[in-house]
């Protein structure tokens, strides 16, 4: 077994690996950017090495600096972790040629499950089954049109050399074929340096369904079971879950058997997984494609811990240092049902849109112990870090496992309620409605379901204004309270000798305005009036927040407040509201017209219109890349172009104007 690795990557997944290691007596070296210079693995890991700046072709994807970082430490081996370098064909055989153990799989898999089109035409010889498509050399445009057309609409434009989601398009009709090419092969030259792509038909009703397969140099080869990873924003997983709801027992053995056959036709060796696309039947019946191979450790992989019982880290780092598989297929056996949940920062509402800011609050549900149920978080933050732009959105997975689906689904809602982050938007509230939803609690999976459930997942409000007014008012009592000091002229009760003091609050929730009136009586009691909802306002201090009861209804919140935000969690969900100083906002006008500024940092890549032109609203006016993804800036109203701010290959910060428009 090795004594010292070093692990190429960043955030949650070197701080995985990082723990695994640590329990085995190896020692680990980071790697850092100089965004990273403070991040959680840094200090996680033995030793580190500073490699380079803060975007990824500076840093983690320069292997040669790795490789120098680790012969300079002394490690014998590199885990690449997943993304930046974990598929590199050229970075495995650097290590190699350097002395340096790939803990991963043979360069010659890589290669052989990196290209799409070339591992499709593999699994047809292996008889692998395959979805319907193009996966030809020639990329001519006109030629991949005609071969969608002869597919038949809806089909699935994909970078051959890609993953995560990224140069992937669905097109439905002919029409809309050529945008959507030109785009998916933008995207795909940005992120892999390749922009040859596939065309394939695109499933009605499919699910992502993929098997997690594993390999030793001694010619064994295993499956650990499925996961299902349908739910699915951007073609980005969501929620993963194992063992998949509803696949039957002879349908898992003839998907497994067929990953075993993928992976032992490129000889693989380590921890890999080969994905499907499940085509479910009118008759109820369903039907398996292969879709690709990923070979590397998936971001997904706890679950199949959770219900297997093993450490898959464990299983590479004995793999690679030449042992035998630990365990036989017929020694493996499903336990129970888990789920994974994504944390982002992100902000479902808008699209998905990533967004940046400080962990000014990062407060996480307490882990358990794998026993009848469990509650695990991977991450690589802690509160007072930063998402920055430089890396992708994950904050965090949050896992759970119960002895039946429905305990897992009741433990991970309690366990997202539990997780309150302040500081910048997250889809911790999407995903508590993405769980609570008809469909994902009927197991009636699809990747269309988040579109499908579109109506009870994306802007809803569970806790309501009055509610919510009631929780702010209430934190800001006790904080009045908590400062007032021994004489009774400091206190701030309201008191007065004759007469009913009524004092005023006014809030802005979702963008509206709303005013409020708290009446103090004699006797200590208060009556709360807003949004035209009134009634005696009763709370006090409890164990996990404050207990209050307003307006016929009873509940527990925890408020934190940011200046004028106040940020308020309960079991029910979460929301904000913002408490206006009417002194401070006198004369300000929050009225801004006539611009159009970046969401957030990011790089130009192409500005679609001309200054003088006319545009309709609605019309792409620029696009974007940031956060490893193209954002297309949109016209908010009819107008002219006045002027652009920068060129094509700038740089600009969250706010920066981008144009001007004369509405």
């Amino acid at each position: 077994m090795f004594k010292k690795i070093l692990i190429a990557n960043r955030g949650e997944i070197a701080c995985r690996v990082a723990a695994t290691a640590r329990r085995m007596a190896i020692k680990t070296v980071a790697v850092y950017s100089d965004a990273d210079a403070s991040a959680k693995h840094v200090g996680f890991c033995d030793e580190a090495v500073y490699i380079g700046g803060s975007a990824p072709k500076d840093s983690y994807l320069r292997w040669e600096r790795i490789i120098e970082a680790a012969k300079a430490t002394g490690a014998e081996a590199i885990h690449p972790g997943y993304g930046f370098l974990s598929e590199n064909e050229d970075f495995a055989k650097a290590c190699a040629a350097a002395g340096l153990v790939f803990i991963g799989p043979p360069a010659s898999a890589i290669k052989a499950m990196g290209l799409k089109s070339e591992s499709k035409q593999l699994m047809e010889k292996a008889g692998v089954p395959l979805v319907p498509g193009y996966h030809g050399a020639d990329q001519d445009p006109a030629l991949l049109q005609r071969e969608a057309d002869r597919i038949g609409y809806p089909v699935l434009i994909k970078a051959s050399a890609g993953g995560g989601g990224k140069g992937m398009r669905a097109v439905d009709k002919s029409e809309d074929f050529a945008a959507a090419l030109a785009s998916c092969r933008r995207e795909a030259i940005n992120s892999f340096g390749n922009d040859t792509v596939l065309v394939e038909k695109y499933a009605q009703r499919p699910r992502h369904i993929e098997i997690q397969v594993f390999g030793d140099m001694h010619g064994n080869c295993v499956y650990l079971f499925e996961r299902d990873c349908s739910v699915q924003r951007r073609h980005q997983k969501v929620l993963e879950e194992a063992p998949a709801p509803g696949l039957s027992e002879a349908m898992r053995q003839q998907m497994g058997q067929a990953a075993v056959a993928a992976a032992r036709a490129v000889n693989y060796v380590g921890a890999g997984t080969v994905e499907f696309i499940v085509e479910q039947r009118a008759d109820g019946s369903m039907n398996f494609f292969f879709m690709e191979m990923n070979t590397r450790l998936q971001v997904e992989h706890p679950v199949t811990e959770a219900i297997t019982g093993l450490d898959l880290v464990e299983w590479q780092l004995r793999v690679a240092s030449g042992e035998e598989l630990p365990l036989a297929q017929d020694q493996l056996k499903i336990n129970g049902h888990a789920i994974e949940a994504r944390i982002c920062a992100e902000n479902p509402d808008n699209n998905f849109l990533p967004t940046t800011g400080t962990l000014h609050i990062y407060d996480k549900p307490a882990c358990t112990a794998f026993e009848r149920g469990m509650v695990r978080i991977d991450d690589g933050v802690r509160q007072g870090d930063t998402i920055s732009p430089f890396y992708d959105s994950m904050v965090a997975k949050l896992i759970v496992h119960g002895q039946t689906r429905e305990e897992a689904l009741a433990r991970l809602d309690e366990a997202l309620a539990q997780t309150r982050i302040v500081g910048l938007v997250t889809n911790v509230q999407f995903l508590r409605q993405v769980v609570r939803s008809p469909s994902f609690a009927g197991a009636n999976l699809d990747t269309d379901l988040i579109p499908r459930e579109a109506a009870v997942l994306f802007k809803q409000e569970p806790v309501g204004l009055a509610l919510a007014a009631a929780s702010a008012v209430a934190q800001t009592l006790l904080s009045e309270k908590a400062a007032e000091g021994s004489d009774p002229f400091s206190r701030r009760d309201g008191w007065q000798t004759h007469g009913v003091t009524v004092r005023p609050f006014e809030f802005e929730f979702h963008g509206e305005p709303a005013k409020a009136a708290l009446a103090y009586g004699h006797d200590g009691a208060l009556q709360l009036t807003v949004g035209g909802v009134a009634g005696p306002l009763v709370f006090s201090n409890g164990a996990q927040g404050i207990d209050l009861q307003f307006a016929g209804q009873r509940l527990n919140a925890t408020v934190y407040t940011q200046g004028e935000v106040d940020h308020v969690f309960t079991a029910r969900g979460a929301t904000q509201i913002t408490a206006i100083d009417l002194l401070a906002h006198a004369g300000e006008s929050l009225a801004e017209g006539g611009r159009l500024s970046a969401p957030m940092p990011g790089k130009i890549l192409s500005f679609l219109v001309k200054a003088g032109e006319k545009v309709k609203k609605g019309q792409p006016l620029a696009v974007m890349e940031a956060m490893k993804m193209e954002h297309t800036i949109a016209a908010p109203a009819d107008g002219v172009v006045e002027e652009l701010m920068y060129a094509p290959g700038d740089q600009v910060s969250e706010g920066e104007e981008l144009l001007k428009i004369v509405v």
